[in-house]
């Protein structure tokens, strides 16, 4: 498909600067696949669309401080450099700001209370992809150097950095939070609990892909990066006893729907979900996983594990916007990205929600 295909005008004033207040508070449109009906509600109602034996699937990556300010060793310019994979002890990827930034060269990177750390460039693309081993290991030194990545079309400060990760963030390692999470509260997690709703957990650390707009004219010659995904055996179990029992597996997000897919095209043996002759079946049970994907979602993917998704409104011309037409069809969701914004809705990462059922 045409990445224009994707494409749809957003007001700027429709960008939401801030979180709101209490997290459950934002709206939920609720789209309906069966017969393309939405519904407005509070995402604290979300229970009502909800039965026990349910489970929701949460991705439970941490974002990490991971905007680096500093400048050239030898000529002083200003440099920011935005973390997105550690790939050893001393060594991570990232995306570089500043000109002319090349293989060799030395860089230093400062904290406000004058802590600091040096490292050189060991590899350079074309793009803002850049690979720099420290002098030290960083990680240590994260929380004193770095800074919360938000999206660059947020332009407001945040005032609590904590706003910025889900309630149940645990592994650190992401670049961006995965926000579909960002509406829950311990006291709606709870009521879900009670209500007989399971809760299964996977990781996959969000990485340079968040960042790249699709430039292809054809949506299929976008190259999507590699992010590490897991899933643990228990949770698999939980998630495949679930499905067996007439439970309905619920995504909370894009990247927990990767995870799953991802589990569930190696249970199935599928290396390629859009050849000729790769249905199997209507469902493929997941399987444990701990290893990099590069599952792109976009219209033609047959979905094996996932039955509902909740997810924020995304960027036009976007893989996240792809994989909910995907999961919604193009035209239904257009329609109710449009129907969004005559209603007012708050769009992208602190904006609302939608469930799709």
């Amino acid at each position: 498909m045409k990445t224009s295909d994707f494409d749809y005008h957003l007001p700027p004033e429709q960008i939401a600067q801030t979180p709101i207040e209490p997290r459950d508070s934002s709206r939920l449109l609720v789209l309906n696949r069966a017969n393309s009906s939405i519904t407005h509600r509070v995402f604290r109602d979300i229970p009502a669309y909800l039965r026990p034996g349910d489970v929701l699937v949460f991705n439970q990556t941490r974002v990490i401080p991971a905007r680096l300010h500093g400048h050239k060793v030898e000529t002083g310019g200003k440099v920011e450099f935005l973390l997105l994979r550690r790939e050893a002890d001393q060594t991570w990827r990232g995306l570089i700001g500043g000109h002319n930034v090349t293989a060799g060269m030395r860089l230093r990177f400062e904290g406000p209370d004058g802590s600091f750390i040096e490292g050189a460039v060991i590899s350079a693309t074309d793009d803002a992809e850049r690979v720099i081993r420290f002098d030290a290991p960083l990680k240590p030194l994260l929380d004193r150097l770095g800074e919360m990545p938000l999206p660059p079309y947020i332009h407001e400060r945040l005032a609590d950095p904590e706003r910025y990760q889900t309630v149940y963030a645990r592994d650190e390692g992401s670049a961006a939070a995965p926000t579909a999470g960002l509406h829950f509260t311990p006291e709606l997690l709870v009521k879900l609990r009670d209500q007989g709703i399971r809760l299964a957990y996977c990781v996959l650390h969000i990485g340079l892909d968040t960042f790249q707009p699709v430039r292809e004219d054809e949506m299929d010659d976008h190259p999507i990066h590699t992010e590490r995904a897991i899933l643990s055996a228990d949770d698999a179990k939980m998630i495949n006893d679930a499905k067996l029992a007439g439970g309905r597996i619920i995504a909370v997000g894009t990247t927990s729907v990767r995870t799953l897919e991802t589990a569930a095209l190696r249970s199935a043996g599928v290396g390629d979900p859009y050849a000729e002759g790769s249905d199997v079946c209507a469902w493929q049970p997941v399987i444990a996983i701990d290893e990099p994907t590069a599952l792109f979602i976009r219209p033609g993917y047959r979905f094996r594990a996932v039955d509902a998704l909740i997810t924020n409104f995304h960027l036009p011309r976007s893989t996240l916007l792809a994989l909910t037409a995907a999961f919604a069809g193009r035209e239904t969701i257009l329609n109710a990205y449009q129907v969004a914004q005559q209603a007012g809705y708050r769009f992208y990462s602190f904006g609302d929600a939608m469930l799709i059922i």
